[in-house]
């Protein structure tokens, strides 16, 4: 992979904080991710929809370095996130810059991924106390304080077990920002629950838009959800972005054929 007309970074005054760059993703023959060109700026909030395997959770995947890519670069707040410079050129990134960059993002799953053996407050200060050494006392401030923020403070003392879906899904969340992450990635975090509880959730992700400078994207089925709290839509289809623009413009003058088709199907499936 030919990466020698990438910049070693970007401009700190005008970057943006994630940046995917001519990015291509495959697993063999089969292209997922078709040389995308992607900017998502500070404080951005941007839903990603698209058809199923359109490529939409590989794009999270990879900013959580759960995924290799196969050409391209992707930048986080001006740095390569899976290349480094090293003698004037980018290389594969070793285990300490990937660590470094990693903290800066935050995940929430469609399936939780809470520690079943620890209790909510556990689930919430084992990274702060494990990666980022603080003190356990400074992690359970801390993990309070986002439990509390959550709704979840009363229910610091139970194991995952003994939570509803919409009361794990709100932990993680609070896991999640534990680590202070800088962008925040939300994958089809309502998927999993009962219809009842989705508002639960999608409250505390409204919560933090208002409140918090979290450079946020949230691949999501809930149309409603992503017009309602987004600051700019991206409707993924075979591997690239089909169309994109602000939530207004996008759902009620959509400029593409297949975005047509697309909200068509939704709409009729609702």
């Amino acid at each position: 992979m030919d990466l020698s007309a990438y910049p070693l970074e970007l401009p700190k005054d005008d970057c943006p904080m994630v940046r995917f760059m001519n990015v291509t993703k495959s697993y063999g023959a089969l292209v997922v991710l078709d040389n995308l060109n992607l900017d998502i700026q500070r404080g951005e909030m941007v839903s990603v929809i698209g058809p199923s395997g359109s490529g939409k959770t590989t794009v999270l995947r990879m900013l959580m370095t759960l995924e290799t890519i196969n050409g391209g670069v992707i930048y986080v707040d001006g740095q390569p996130l899976t290349h480094m410079a090293r003698n004037g050129r980018l290389v594969p990134a070793d285990e300490a810059h990937l660590r470094r960059m990693r903290a800066s993002i935050g995940m929430c799953f469609q399936h939780f991924n809470l520690f079943p053996h620890m209790t909510a407050l556990e689930n919430c200060m084992e990274g702060p106390v494990q990666v980022l050494g603080l003190s356990k006392a400074e992690a359970r401030a801390r993990s309070e304080e986002l439990l509390a923020m959550v709704g979840m403070i009363e229910k610091k003392d139970q194991h995952p077990s003994r939570l509803s879906g919409g009361q794990q899904q709100r932990v993680a969340i609070a896991r999640a920002l534990a680590m202070r992450p800088r962008i925040m990635l939300f994958d089809e975090v309502t998927s999993a629950l009962d219809p009842e509880v989705i508002g639960e959730v999608t409250q505390v992700i409204r919560r933090l838009v208002a409140e918090h400078d979290l450079t946020m994207l949230m691949v999501t089925h809930q149309m409603g959800f992503a017009r309602d709290i987004s600051d700019r839509i991206c409707f993924f289809y075979r591997g690239q972005i089909e169309e994109q623009g602000p939530p207004e413009q996008f759902f009620t003058n959509p400029q593409r054929e297949r975005t047509k088709q697309f909200l068509r199907a939704v709409k009729d499936a609702d």
